[in-house]
């Protein structure tokens, strides 16, 4: 059976969950006593299964997401999520995929493989196929590849802008979004927080995946990990752009894990959990309690004796 009939029978052995009523912990106050919460979801390639992790534990704890950013495999796992697939399906999803379900390999000037499987996969997991349609509103990133210029897309169709933001330079072949030749969007916005106080967010948490790097390695082992040393560096240095926009940076400890670890998926998921779980009383400190604001409302209409 293909993935998509495998993905398929997943889905309908968690349809009876997803209808489950909610029975988690109440929420901490009534929306409108609640800052804007946006989460931005930093590239990783494989490794950016942990943000499965970290979706898994925010809607288990109801903590209220009102935007979210994706860029690269971040826009990938905000996208589907965004367009109505839960967690626990996002988890089952990524026990199937792998490198060959969304890219193949060629021979282009402009890279070694292109990402346009990522179509079709994306055709059967996304529940819509616009941002106007999402239940969370979504910015998604990709680079210019000819000027450089930071795109964020949030209006329009879904899949091509995903496709751009997972183009990784020099492994994968650019994606011509309306006539521009677009790539990952790593290199404009590593973790992209600042498009999330663009969108109105008043805290943002940002979840960063740290590359490897080749520390104590003897030389490249081949092209990707020259692609791989370089993006690695970069990253590393860009770190204080994107993290002045954030009051908060979830960093699942990803060490050990290489780009294309997706068997791993099982440990890659446990340690973003334990990650947003670890994050979870700072996140808590934004909620003022309900039982402590229905008391100041309660003093304040008290009648003068």
């Amino acid at each position: 059976m293909n993935i998509f009939g495998r993905l398929a029978r997943s889905a309908q052995a968690f349809r009876r969950e997803l209808l489950r009523p909610d029975e988690g912990p109440v929420p901490f106050c009534p929306p409108s006593h609640r800052p804007k919460i946006g989460l931005a979801l930093g590239g990783g390639f494989a490794r950016g299964l942990a943000h499965v992790g970290v979706l898994k534990v925010l809607e288990e704890e109801q903590i209220p997401i009102d935007f979210i950013a994706g860029t690269s495999v971040g826009a990938l796992i905000g996208a589907v999520y965004c367009s109505g697939v839960s967690p626990r399906e996002l988890e089952e999803i990524a026990h199937l995929v792998r490198f060959r379900d969304f890219a193949r390999w060629t021979l282009s000037r402009y890279g070694i493989a292109s990402n346009d499987r990522m179509k079709a996969l994306l055709e059967r997991l996304l529940k819509v196929k616009t941002f106007e349609e999402l239940r969370i509103p979504m910015a998604v990133t990709a680079t210019d590849f000819l000027t450089g210029e930071a795109v964020v897309f949030r209006r329009g169709p879904l899949i091509d802008p995903v496709r751009a933001s997972c183009a990784y330079p020099g492994m994968f072949l650019p994606v011509n979004v309306k006539g521009r030749l677009l790539v990952d969007g790593l290199l404009a916005h590593a973790v992209p927080t600042s498009p999330l106080r663009e969108d109105g967010a008043n805290r943002v948490i940002g979840v960063f995946l740290r590359s490897n790097l080749m520390e104590g390695a003897t030389g490249p082992r081949h092209i990707f990990d020259v692609i791989g040393q370089c993006f690695s560096i970069a990253q590393s240095r860009m770190s204080a752009i994107w993290q002045k926009d954030a009051d908060l940076v979830i960093e699942p400890d990803v060490t050990g894990f290489q780009y294309d670890c997706f068997d791993r998926s099982n440990e890659l998921v446990r340690i973003g959990e334990q990650a947003a779980r670890a994050a979870l009383p700072q996140i808590r400190q934004w909620f003022p309690p309900v039982s402590s604001r229905a008391a100041t409302a309660t003093r304040q209409v008290q009648p003068a004796t």
